[in-house]
Formats: C-alpha cells, sequence, structure tokens
C-alpha cells in the first residue's frame, strides 16, 4: 500500500472515531410499536458538521431525525428531515426526551430541557405520558386559495394561516381520514405545509392530518408542531382548553393537547423500536 493510501486509510479510520455514535429509533405518540411517527434520535459525543447531519437525515429517510449535544443544564436540539433543517418538531422532541430517559442519558425524575430554534422546550414525564412544552402558533383567516380544494380533494370549509402554512377545516373526521390529495400539485402552492382538520367523533374532540411535499413529507404521521396550530383553532371554536385529539395517518397516534396562555402542552407515549451505531 503506499504512502498517500495508507493515509487516505487512516483519515478514514480517524473520521469514523470521530462521528461514531448510536442512534436510536422511536416511534412517538403511540404505545405500540410500528404506529405513530417514527423519529431517529442522536445524543452526540461532540459537535458534528451541519452537512453531517443532514446527510445522516437523509440517510435515515425519516420525517425527522434529531440530534442532541449536551449544553449546561440542557441539550442543545436540532431536527432534520431527509432535505432541511427544521425550526420545531414535536414527535422527534418527544422521541429525544424518551431516549433521554431510557438510554440513561437523564434520569428519570429529571425534567428534559431543549435549547432550540424555537427557544427552551422542556419535557416532564407523567406516568407512561411525556408533555411537552411548546410555544403557542396563532392562525388568521384568509381568503380560500385558488384550487386548493381541487388539490386536496375535499370541500374546503374555512382556510386559516400560520407559520407551518394552511390550516385547512374541513366537514367531518370521515372527510379528514379518506381525503387522498394530489401530492404533486401540493408542492406547488406557496406554504410548506397543510393542516387538514376537522371535529372528531368520540372520543376525539378534533382529527387532522398534515402534509408537506414541499420539505420532503408527503404525509407526516403525527405532527406535534400542527398541534401547536390546532390547540389555539379549536379552542375558539370548542370552548375549551383541553383535548384530547388523533391525527388519522395510516400510522394514526394520540395528542393529549391543552393551552396554557401563550404555550402548548403537549403529550404523548413513545416506544423504542430500534438501536443502531453511526460510522
Amino acid at each position: 500500500m503506499s504512502l498517500s493510501s495508507r493515509l487516505t486509510s487512516q483519515q478514514t479510520v480517524n473520521h469514523q472515531q470521530t462521528v461514531n455514535q448510536t442512534i436510536v429509533q422511536v416511534d412517538a405518540f403511540t404505545d405500540r410499536p410500528f404506529c405513530g411517527n417514527p423519529a431517529a434520535v442522536c445524543v452526540l459525543a461532540e459537535a458534528q458538521p451541519d452537512d453531517w447531519m443532514q446527510q445522516v437525515a437523509a440517510e435515515m429517510n425519516l420525517s425527522e431525525t434529531a440530534f442532541l449535544l449536551p449544553e449546561s443544564d440542557g441539550y442543545r436540539l436540532r431536527w432534520f428531515t431527509p432535505t432541511v433543517e427544521m425550526d420545531l418538531c414535536g414527535h422527534a422532541t418527544l422521541a429525544s426526551a424518551h431516549v433521554l430517559w431510557t438510554e440513561g442519558h437523564l434520569a428519570g425524575d429529571r425534567q428534559a430541557k431543549f435549547y432550540t430554534r424555537s427557544g427552551l422546550l422542556t419535557a416532564d414525564r407523567q406516568g407512561d405520558w411525556i408533555e411537552l412544552d411548546f410555544p403557542v402558533n396563532l392562525s388568521q383567516k384568509i381568503d380560500r386559495p385558488a384550487r386548493l380544494a381541487e388539490v386536496l380533494g375535499v370541500d374546503v370549509q374555512e382556510v386559516y394561516e400560520n407559520s407551518l402554512g394552511y390550516l385547512v377545516e374541513v366537514t367531518n373526521e370521515e372527510t379528514v381520514r379518506q381525503m387522498q390529495p394530489d401530492f404533486g400539485r401540493l408542492k406547488d402552492l406557496p406554504v410548506h405545509g397543510i393542516i387538514v382538520t376537522s371535529r372528531g367523533n368520540a372520543p376525539y374532540d378534533f382529527v387532522s392530518r398534515f402534509f408537506a411535499p414541499a420539505i420532503g413529507i408527503n404525509e407526516d404521521p403525527v405532527t406535534g408542531a400542527a398541534h401547536c396550530c390546532l390547540v389555539p383553532y379549536w379552542c375558539d371554536r370548542l370552548q375549551k382548553t383541553e383535548f384530547l385529539a388523533y391525527q388519522a395517518s395510516a400510522r394514526g397516534g394520540v395528542v393529549k393537547a391543552r393551552r396554557s396562555d401563550n404555550r402548548v402542552k403537549l403529550a404523548g407515549q413513545a416506544v423504542t423500536v430500534m438501536r443502531g451505531a453511526l460510522v
């Protein structure tokens, strides 16, 4: 082997030693494997380059991969889809808290603190449930965008807009569950995401689905960030502040939610389904 080949080989080994990390896959907002929303969680031993984290997220090919780096009394938390970094992600935060407690990074009675692009977020254990403290995301009513109903394939009752995109109310739960949007045309809309919601059938107060093909996610199975918009929306319509909600994707997921001033409390369960090592 030539000197240059040996140097290249050694550099590769050193790089692998630097980035060798455990990664855990968790199903969030469910108490059963293969339901809810899967997220990969990697607790880093040291900071890694942004492009490496983005490549790992693309390799995992889940709606979100979370990276945590210990920092003072908490963790720096970042979320990546297969194509972009996100400002906020609920299910991967829930999964992150679950990993910190179950993998021995944090004592079970300690609050998990996350420093993020969306400020300080916290998670607390409540029996088998984990409650997240997130910022509220208010929506403003807008005129119905042209062709929106056609692209979604449903009759649209009301349309609102927030930082995630459109929030669309439809007639009933059956419409939410059965709708089949045109994902190719959804990409052409001038927003990153679309929340579709209706009042729920018992025991659920409301149901929803979330579509975001513009950022590489045709449909997100269970979306915490969307519930930061849904909770204030349904507070006004149902005249209550605590909800049991269901996101009616193929995998499905249950969210306990409540409004607390300018914050939203989201509670869910989580299950570890896989452990591996990134080299």
